[in-house]
């Protein structure tokens, strides 16, 4: 069919580029009941973690004469906030990343309305885009909302303060301050992999809960990888062996070099999946 021919099924006024607004997007994804639930988890733990230290009735100081962020926990509410990114970060702050990617397209396959969607018609391409940053918009916020609501409980249990580093010396507040928005920054980055993970597998799959279950199960064996000391230097190719480089960034002299390599590990990983899903999704039958 020749290209005139094309322009004239097409109706008039359609522009591909008005197709799935992100705004519309945005707003049906902020609506559903999965993303409430949980952005009511990650503003409820830090409350959890305050009550869970009052009944203990614990207090900073070392154990066995080795001092972690867990020991300085009530030193301030910026010890606090970053407690709370010390317990959460290994897997916690994995499952919005996973959930928010890995319920884009196979949701809108299991309710049957992803060839209603391509039918309107919104190009693969666009439908993609659109679902991938609402996605990355909402992973951000989870991974902001923890940390914000950590140090505002932290501030009225504990007090404003500087933080105290677990391995001596401390931090001034507003530098502290902006050490933690490093932190949450690389946090965000090293989960790009089981965002790009989820994605591709999101466009693999008709079933939102394989997708999601899938992305955090194989998560879950890169930490376990990364726990067998046997595999030498083959561990630094395994995005599970940064995730907690960014406490190199709350010292006196904050190291940069593990956070780099981190980053590029992660954000390179992340590329190459993203570039997956798009090729799958480009070639699938969708025939729900």
């Amino acid at each position: 069919m020749s290209a005139p021919t094309l322009e004239r099924s097409t109706a008039p006024g359609y522009r591909a580029s008005r197709t799935l607004p992100l705004r519309v997007e945005a707003v049906r994804q902020l609506k559903r009941r999965r993303t409430l639930v949980m952005g009511a988890i990650m503003a409820l733990l830090p409350v959890v973690l305050v009550i869970a230290f009052a009944v203990a009735g614990g207090s900073p100081g070392a154990r066995n004469g080795n001092v972690t962020l867990m020991d300085t926990a009530t030193a301030s509410g910026a010890n606090f906030a970053a407690t709370c990114l010390f317990v959460s970060a290994g897997f916690l702050l994995v499952i919005p990343v996973a959930l928010f990617f890995g319920d884009t397209v196979a949701s809108e396959a299991s309710w049957s309305s992803l060839r209603y969607l391509l039918a309107a018609p919104v190009p693969r391409v666009r439908l993609l885009w659109s679902k991938m940053a609402v996605a990355l918009g909402l992973s951000a916020a989870a991974m902001v909302l923890l940390p914000l609501v950590a140090l505002a409980v932290g501030t009225v249990a504990y007090g404003w303060g500087p933080l105290d580093i677990p391995t001596g010396g401390q931090l001034p507040a507003g530098t502290a301050l902006q050490r933690l928005v490093i932190v949450v920054a690389y946090i965000f980055v090293s989960q790009l992999v089981t965002g790009g993970l989820a994605f591709w597998l999101s466009t693999k799959t008709d079933a939102p809960l394989g997708a999601v279950g899938g992305a955090v199960g194989l998560t879950i064996v890169g930490n376990v990888l990364d726990a067998v000391t046997a595999l030498g230097s083959w561990r630094d190719f395994l995005p599970a062996h940064w995730q907690f480089a960014w406490a190199d960034a709350i010292q006196q002299q904050p190291e940069w070099s593990g956070m780099i390599q981190g980053s590029a590990i992660s954000v390179t990983y992340a590329m190459v999946l993203f570039a997956l899903a798009f090729r799958v999704f480009a070639r699938k039958d969708v025939v729900s």
